[in-house]
C-alpha cells in the first residue's frame, strides 16, 4: 500500500499509524514510515502520517521516532480524536521541540485534526484556533458514530429508521463553519464500503455539495470519483470564469463603472464574484480548461 499510493491520483496520502495498524505492530509501522517517506517518490502529494491519539501510549513515540526520522519529508502529522484545543497546543509544543533540536524549519510542518466524538465536535472552534499549524478539520464519521450510539452498522449511510434528511448534516456543517472561521480545510471522512462507488458518489456529492475541500478515499477506485465529486461541472466552472470576466468589465471605467448588471438572464454584483471566485478557484485547482469566453459589448 505504501508504494501502490505513489502512483494514486490523489493530492494527498496519509500513512497510517492509528487504527489499520495492530497495537503489537505499531513499532515496526514506525520504521516503514520512515523508510517510505525518506525512500519518496510521492511527487508534489502532501506527506501525512496519522499518529495515535493522545489517550494513548504510543502518541509521544510515534510523533518522535517520525518526525525526527523523516521530517524533512513530511508536510504534517494527522492526529485522531481531538477532544481539545489543548491536544493540538500539546503536540504543537512536541513538535516545536523535535523542530528546534533537528535543525529543521520551526512550524513548517502542519497539524490535521480528526473529529471523532462528541466533545470533539463541541470543541470544534477552540481546536480550529488552537495552533497556526493547524490546516484541515477532519470529520471521521465511524468512530463519531460509535460515540454517540448511532444505530448503524454502515459507516457513512444514514442510519436505519432516519428517513427524513441526512443524520450528518449538522455534523459536517458544525466542521465547515469552524473551518471558514479560521481559515482551515475541511474534509470528510471515509466511506467504507470501497467497492459501492455509486454510494461512496452519493455520500461524497453532499459534502461536496456543502462546500468541503475534499473527501477521504481508502482504495484505488475511490479515487476518480473523487476528484469527479470535488470539482465543478464544467458549466459552473465556465459561467464562474464568465462571471468574474464580466464582473471586471462593468466595474472598470471602459465597461461603465456599474456594480450591478445583467449577464444573460442575470444579474450579477459584488456578492455574484465571491460566489464565482470560489468556483473558479476549485476549476483551476483540478486543472479545467473553460470552454466560454466573455465578449464586451461592442455598442
Amino acid at each position: 500500500m505504501l508504494e501502490k499510493a505513489k502512483g494514486l491520483a490523489a493530492d494527498q496520502v496519509f500513512l497510517d499509524l492509528e487504527d489499520s495498524v495492530a497495537p503489537i505492530a505499531k513499532a515496526d509501522a514506525r520504521r516503514n514510515i520512515v523508510a517510505a517517506l525518506n525512500e519518496g517518490g510521492y511527487g508534489d502529494k502532501i506527506r501525512s502520517v496519522r499518529v495515535n491519539d493522545w489517550t494513548t501510549s504510543w502518541t509521544y513515540r510515534d510523533v518522535i521516532e517520525v518526525v525526527e526520522n523523516a521530517g524533512h519529508n513530511l508536510d504534517s502529522i494527522m492526529l485522531p480524536k481531538v477532544q481539545t484545543a489543548e491536544q493540538i497546543a500539546a503536540l504543537d509544543t512536541l513538535l516545536t521541540q523535535i523542530e528546534k533540536t533537528m535543525g529543521f524549519e520551526v512550524g513548517r510542518i502542519g497539524i490535521e485534526a480528526q473529529i471523532e466524538n462528541a466533545l470533539g465536535l463541541i470543541n470544534v472552534d477552540a481546536i480550529a484556533a488552537a495552533s497556526p499549524r493547524v490546516e484541515t478539520i477532519i470529520f471521521g464519521p465511524a468512530d463519531f458514530m460509535a460515540s454517540i450510539n448511532m444505530k448503524s452498522l454502515v459507516v457513512g449511510e444514514q442510519p436505519s429508521g432516519y428517513d427524513v434528511g441526512d443524520a450528518y448534516h449538522y455534523i459536517l456543517m458544525r466542521i465547515l463553519m469552524a473551518a471558514r472561521a479560521y481559515d482551515k480545510q475541511a474534509i470528510d471522512g471515509p466511506y467504507l464500503q470501497i467497492r459501492d462507488l455509486e454510494g461512496y458518489r452519493r455520500v461524497a456529492g453532499r459534502s461536496a455539495a456543502l462546500g468541503f475541500d475534499g473527501k477521504w478515499v481508502l482504495h484505488p477506485g475511490q479515487v476518480d470519483v473523487a476528484n469527479e465529486v470535488f470539482s465543478p461541472r464544467q458549466d459552473d466552472y465556465d459561467n464562474s470564469e464568465l462571471i468574474l470576466d464580466a464582473y471586471d468589465y462593468y466595474t472598470s471605467a471602459e465597461g461603465g463603472a456599474r456594480g450591478a448588471v445583467m449577464l444573460g438572464d442575470e444579474m450579477i454584483d459584488e456578492a455574484s464574484r465571491k460566489m464565482a471566485l470560489v468556483i473558479s478557484a476549485k476549476g483551476r485547482a483540478a486543472g479545467m480548461a473553460r470552454t466560454k469566453t466573455f465578449e464586451p459589448p461592442t455598442d
